[in-house]
Formats: structure tokens, sequence, C-alpha cells
């Protein structure tokens, strides 16, 4: 491996909306921005490869910019997955010493986390993530490492996120055909959760929200474990589209005034407010109350949460989270989602923008390119503890939930 593939890490988001090349340096004192790149995505959407030669070509650009930036060549990266094929369940397994107690090894350890992974999954699922929520040694639950503790039985309580094998190999294969080798794959709400979620809020019970251009990534963390992951397919671009079918404006338009004068509470536009709507075609532009398009925007906030809300009670997770929510991603950016979250999930909300590494541009620091920023992040923090286990499933762990003061 060349000295460039030693100190530097290279993550890749291939988006609905946009492709992203973040490339740091690993130093003494942590990780330093080197450069990055960003271009309009091509071939990509709801976290699905469909046109691959422009998915490519997309991967290549972002990827030029940031090797200009940073000065050296960008030869292996992370890249981040999500989707409406992700989907997370929870599972339990163990093994039996015998009738006398004996000392817990690492070994044993994993016997009992392969026990609780063995399940049969369909012939196009894969496992993306094994997140050990706990260790039950004899019946005494709540164990976060048993290695050299006394049982006659050790059980382990898992959270396994599995993902669409082809959906998956489809994002890889675009990565790899455009020059990068891939070292890894995050799920992209995990990623989020590295860069943008404190320690308090992970031990008390928190569910971050990745509102994407395509879909809306789920993951919900409590005393300190992963408990549930999910997927819900509406994002950004459907209410850009509700936009341009409602104003009847060519889509590029629609996204660019919903950025500008949109929001998700109607009551907070002001009634004589007008704003210029380009029509399709040759047709000339149109003066339109503001409010109008706060009437379009509303409905599809709302439902998005209440989905949301009802996904969650019905997967028995809602009343876990005392720390409520954390809305993160593009979609989080429209002004009135943090309040229309509030009126409809009644739990506490926050905007969560990941943590800034060294040298980062301060524009970077933004809830658009939280995913990045946290595969980097996550990359990193497994390359740390990787030296103390090279088998790789303890340290990458413990690379994920390390504690950080926030």
């Amino acid at each position: 491996m060349s000295k460039v593939n030693q100190t530097f890490l290279t993550a890749i988001d291939v988006g609905s909306a946009k492709t992203c090349a973040l490339v740091a340096e690993v130093t003494d004192a942590g990780l330093k921005y080197l450069g990055h790149g960003i271009c309009e995505s091509r071939g990509s959407r709801k976290g699905v490869i469909i046109d691959l030669e422009k998915a490519v070509a997309s991967v290549q650009k972002a990827v030029e910019q940031a090797e200009d930036l940073a000065g050296a060549p960008v030869e292996r990266a992370v890249i981040g997955i999500a989707g409406a094929h992700i989907r997370g369940l929870n599972s339990q397994g163990g093994i039996t010493f015998g009738a006398r107690a004996r000392e817990i090894s690492r070994e044993d350890i994993r016997a009992s986390v392969d026990r609780a992974r063995a399940m049969a999954l369909p012939p196009d699922r894969q496992i993306l993530h094994l997140l050990p929520q706990e260790f039950i040694l004899d019946e005494q639950s709540g164990v976060q490492d048993p290695l050299g503790m006394m049982a006659t039985k050790l059980e382990a309580r898992v959270h396994i996120v599995t993902a669409s094998s082809s959906a998956t190999q489809n994002v890889v294969t675009a990565v790899n055909k455009g020059g990068v080798q891939v070292d890894d794959t995050i799920f992209e709400a995990l990623a989020d959760a590295d860069a943008v979620l404190r320690s308090d809020e992970r031990e008390l019970g928190v569910c971050l929200v990745d509102i994407g251009a395509g879909s809306t990534d789920l993951i919900i963390i409590e005393e300190g474990a992963v408990v549930h992951t999910a997927c819900i397919p509406i994002g950004g671009d459907h209410f850009t589209n509700d936009v341009a079918v409602g104003l009847r404006t060519p889509l590029q338009d629609a996204e660019k005034i919903k950025k500008s004068f949109g929001n998700a509470i109607v009551t907070r536009i002001p009634e004589t407010n007008e704003i210029e709507v380009p029509s399709v075609g040759d047709r000339p532009s149109r003066l339109m109350p503001q409010r109008q398009l706060g009437e379009i925007l509303e409905p599809r906030a709302r439902e998005l949460f209440e989905i949301m809300r009802d996904h969650l009670r019905q997967s028995g997770v809602f009343d876990l989270l005392n720390a409520g929510f954390v809305l993160t991603g593009g979609g989080a950016k429209l002004n009135g989602m943090l309040e229309m979250a509030e009126q409809v999930l009644r739990k506490p909300i926050r905007y969560g923008l990941p943590m800034p590494i060294s040298k980062i541009p301060a524009a970077l620091v933004d809830a658009e390119y939280t995913t990045v920023i946290g595969s980097v992040l996550y990359a990193y923090r497994a390359r740390q503890l990787r030296p103390m286990n090279d088998n790789g499933l303890a340290s990458r762990l413990k690379a994920i939930f390390a504690r950080r003061d926030a």
C-alpha cells in the first residue's frame, strides 16, 4: 500500500441530488481536511443506480475536483449506502459452556455473535452491519464487554442492517469504474450518527433523521447501542416535484423556489408576499402568492413526520426517544421543518450539523454534507482501533460507538 493510502482517508457519497468526495489526512492530532469535490448526481435515484454510465461520470468529476484540491490521487474510499432497500432487524443468540462457569474468551464472544447473526436471508440481501446491543451472562443483561467474566451461558443481542446486494454492488461498481477502489460500505445514517450525535443523546435515546433528496433514513440509538434502523421513501425531491406540479414550473426552477422561498408552515409566510414563478415552455413568468408555495410544502412535510411517527410507534421504539429527534440532511434545511416536526412528533427536536474536522471550509459544515463527513469520521475511528483487534468485528463496533464528549 502506498504512503498516500496509509495517511489519507476518502469518503464518497453518491446521492440522488449530488455526488460528494471528501479527502482527509490522518495526522498525530487527528483528521485534517485536504480537499473535496461536489457535482450534480446523474444516474442515481433514491439510493439506487439507474444509469451506471452517468453515475460513473459523476463520481469521476467529484473525485477529480477533490484530487485537484488535495494535490494527491484518490485511489481508495469508503462509500455510503442508503435508500428504501435498507432493512434493520434485531436478533439474539448464544452459547452454553456447561454446568460449571468458566472465563469468557474473545472467541466465545465471536461465537455468541455468530449465533445471533445466524438467520436465513433472501438471496438478494446482504448484511451491511452487525451491531451488538448487549451481552447476557446467565440471565444478567446489560453487559457491554464480557471478556474475562465468568458464566455458564453467554448470549448476544445484535442489530443487523441489511441491504439489497444488487443495489449495493451497483454503487460499488460505479465507484470502481470511476477509478476508485471501495474499502468499505457504510449505512449512511450510521455515518451521520458519528458526525452529529452527542454522547448524552446516545444514552438517553435519540432518533437521527437524515432527510436526503430521494429518501429519509432513520437510526435510533439508546444506551449507546443501535436498536432500530429504517428508511422512509420520501425525500427532498418529493417536495420539489410537488412544487413543480403545483406551480406549473420546471423542476430546476421548482428546486430554487423551494430553497429560496419555501416554508413548511404556511402561517409563517406573510399574506402579502409574492414570488416570481417561471412558466413551462416559452410562456412568461408569473407573480404568485408565496403562501401558495407553503400550501404545497406543508402537507408533504406533515405527511413525512406522520409516517415517521406511525412507523416508530408500530416498531415499539417511539417511547425510547427521551432525547427526541435530530434532523440533518439537505431536506432538513427547509424553513419550518423543525417546527413541523415538533408539532407532529411532540418530542424535543434539534438541527444536526456535522462535527467539523481540522481546516475544513466553513461551507462544508452543513447538513447537506453530514454523510460524507460522517463517513470519514467512521473510517478514521475504525482505522484507529483496528490494530487492537485485526480480526475486525470488535474493533469496528467499538469505533462506531466510541463515546465523544459534546
